[in-house]
């Protein structure tokens, strides 16, 4: 009887381990494997042999690489940010449509929703599947010269910006300020060496990649959020079990917590001095600006449309008397 038993347990611990299945998760970081967002992805690594499948990091300091990796199907999951994943679902990358999260608290309820069964079908594209989104704070412009404070005075300014981005692009070329081709890997050097007048990042680049440098004594980041930047787990579909990309969407929206606190921290850690306050009629300029080209970006297909009525209404939600909503925009 005792051996039967064994050899049932030991017929049913092979099975499980035939179950499990093992996949490349390529994931960019721009500390590499000493980064924040590797370390999670450890722990998602850790969650996803419970839905049966053991994923082998790799780590990438180039996002480009790690992309195209993706793409020639040497990765079975990628980590990109939003503005990179148009490609492969135009919903869920129109997260980071340009002043369409302007907090947190917006974008919590964003990631919420969209995390929910109820939008599984819009988080599937082709091949392609949405397996989780993480917040990782405002996207802010940074300038060597604290006087570059208003849309008018970004005319004729050098702007790194990221040459695969359309949508940074518009923006550039609609306050005529002048495009200086950048990507995720040189994008600070630029700023830093004075090749350009001014770049745009978040917070979490400040300390690692050395902006403080470029901004000098002179120097400022506008306390105005452009837009908010997330990074996405993005699979291919058919090499995960049935149901995977749903659990795997809800388990990332519950670190939503951990991701704020890392943002905070990032935010703590810029000089004080840095930060430059806009007037109250130069919010309202950028915020209509940007809804022009936001809207824009829309009608030439750029953005998804049913991502850009859900976030209104999350934005009208929480302040019901801004002028989109009273007039009914977008």
């Amino acid at each position: 009887m005792l051996r039967t038993l064994i050899a049932v347990g030991l017929v049913a611990v092979s099975q499980m381990t035939l179950a499990v299945e093992k996949r490349n998760f390529c994931v960019f970081d721009p500390l590499g494997a000493n980064g924040s967002l590797f370390g999670m992805s450890k722990d998602y690594g850790t969650m996803a042999l419970e839905w049966g499948v053991d994923f082998h990091l790799h780590a990438y300091t180039d996002e480009k690489i790690a992309v195209d990796d993706f793409k020639a199907e040497q990765c079975d999951a990628v980590l990109m940010t939003g503005a990179r994943a148009r490609p492969f679902n135009k919903f869920a990358a129109t997260i980071e449509a340009i002043g369409a999260v302007p907090t947190e608290s917006v974008m919590r309820d964003l990631v919420a929703t969209v995390s929910s069964p109820k939008a599984a079908k819009y988080m599937t594209e082709g091949r392609y599947e949405v397996g989780g989104i993480l917040p990782a704070g405002p996207i802010y412009l940074f300038v060597r010269d604290r006087n570059i404070d208003s849309v008018e005075e970004l005319s004729g300014k050098r702007i790194a910006t990221f040459e695969y981005d359309e949508p940074s692009i518009k923006l550039v070329n609609h306050v005529g300020a002048s495009v200086v081709p950048a990507n995720s890997a040189n994008f600070s050097g630029k700023f830093n060496n004075g090749s350009v007048d001014a770049a745009y990042a978040p917070a979490l680049a400040y300390k690692p990649l050395e902006m403080y440098k470029g901004l000098g004594n002179k120097g400022g980041i506008l306390n105005f959020n452009l837009a908010y930047l997330d990074f996405q787990i993005i699979l291919h579909k058919e090499r995960f079990p049935e149901g995977f990309g749903q659990k795997s969407r809800e388990k990332i929206a519950s670190v939503f917590d951990r991701m704020s606190d890392y943002i905070k921290k990032d935010t703590a850690e810029i000089d004080k001095k840095y930060w430059v306050n806009l007037a109250q009629a130069d919010q309202d300029k950028y915020n209509l600006m940007l809804r022009s080209v936001r809207v824009n970006l829309r009608d030439e297909g750029v953005y998804d449309s049913n991502m850009l009525r859900l976030m209104r209404k999350l934005r009208c939600g929480e302040n019901p008397a801004a002028a989109e909503c009273v007039e009914k925009l977008e």
